[in-house]
Formats: C-alpha cells, sequence, structure tokens
C-alpha cells in the first residue's frame, strides 16, 4: 500500500489512481476544504487521519461527530487512523461509531501502544488489518517517560515482530517532501 500526503496534491505531483490519499486533519482548515479534497480525489482510495491529542502545530481540531456524516456521502473514504492508541478500550468509540467499509487504523505513538500492540490488533475485525507507526512521536514519548533512547529500536522491532505473527500490515513513515515554497495557508503563517 502507497499512501501520500495530501500535501502533495498542492505541487501537481500526479498522483497515480491506485494511490491512496492521506488527510491528516491537523493539515485541513475546515470540514469544506475537507469536501473539497474529497471531491477532486474520488478516484483514489481516501485515508482519513484525525488526531487526538495533538499539541503540535498544525493543530486544526475536529469531533468524530462532524467526520462520520462525511463517511455516507464520501464512498472514498477507506481508511480511519486514530492517533495515539496506547490500549484496546482507545478503539471502542471509533468502532462503535465508523460503518464497517471503512477500516480503522491504530496509530502507535508510545512505548504503551507498543507493549499493548496484541490486545489492539485483536479489536480489529477486518480481513486486511493495518496499524500505523509513528516513528517521531514514539520515540519523543520515550525520552518523555525517561527511557533509554536505546528502546526505540527494541520497540520498533518488537511492534514489526508482533505485526508479522498476526498478520497485520504495519504503515511506516518512507522519506516526507520538503520545499522552499508553501502553497497553502496553515497555523504556521495565521
Amino acid at each position: 500500500m502507497l499512501i501520500i500526503s495530501q500535501n502533495a496534491i498542492n505541487y501537481e505531483l500526479g498522483i497515480p489512481k491506485d494511490t491512496v490519499l492521506r488527510i491528516n486533519l491537523a493539515w485541513c482548515n475546515s470540514i469544506p476544504e475537507l469536501e473539497n479534497i474529497l471531491k477532486n480525489h474520488q478516484e483514489n482510495k481516501i485515508f482519513v487521519d484525525l488526531p487526538i491529542g495533538r499539541i503540535k502545530p498544525p493543530n486544526n481540531r475536529y469531533t468524530l461527530q462532524e467526520i462520520v456524516p462525511l463517511f455516507q456521502i464520501y464512498k472514498n473514504i477507506h481508511y480511519f487512523a486514530v492517533s495515539n492508541v496506547e490500549n484496546d478500550s482507545d478503539l471502542n468509540e471509533f468502532l462503535e461509531l465508523i460503518p464497517k467499509n471503512i477500516t480503522i487504523v491504530p496509530k502507535i505513538e508510545s512505548p504503551q501502544g507498543v507493549k499493548n500492540i496484541e490486545k489492539i490488533i485483536k479489536k480489529l475485525d477486518y480481513d486486511q488489518r493495518i496499524v500505523m507507526l509513528d516513528h517521531d512521536d514514539l520515540f519523543s514519548n520515550i525520552k518523555k517517560e525517561n527511557e533509554d533512547p536505546s528502546n526505540f529500536q527494541k520497540y520498533i522491532k518488537l511492534l514489526i515482530e508482533k505485526c508479522k505473527e498476526n498478520n497485520v500490515n504495519l504503515l511506516r513513515t518512507v522519506g516526507v517532501v520538503f520545499s522552499d515554497d508553501e502553497k497553502r495557508e496553515t497555523q504556521y503563517i495565521k
């Protein structure tokens, strides 16, 4: 699975039809802006990422109640990422409210999330189960909890092993796009 950030669409990169477009709602300034992206990219499967507990900018905030109605309208939404999943109960509200045709993807961002990964993935009742790793936040949380930074590699290895053992796809960042020209107004500028 190849997933590309919605920020890439600002640069006319020509996203292939089989590419999944990830819409990180932290980078989306409004629901109408989100709907515009969904309308303009109906040929792509969409991966909506709802940041929870995000404090770094950009930090646009939306409630699940604002997002759920869009799932009925835009059938190109196939995936929904839940940030900061540390235990299986963090998924309860999402599993209850999000339609079953949309795959919920827990984002693992802390040592606790890695330690509880087997319980978390057992909650996922899909043919294709997916987990997303946020390397940067995992490392930051290791430091914040005053753990030895060398544990970072141990946690990643453990997460990879548990996902393989349980036939779960593990999504990880593979590079980023840098630019010297911001194409849209963001919270950095506001």
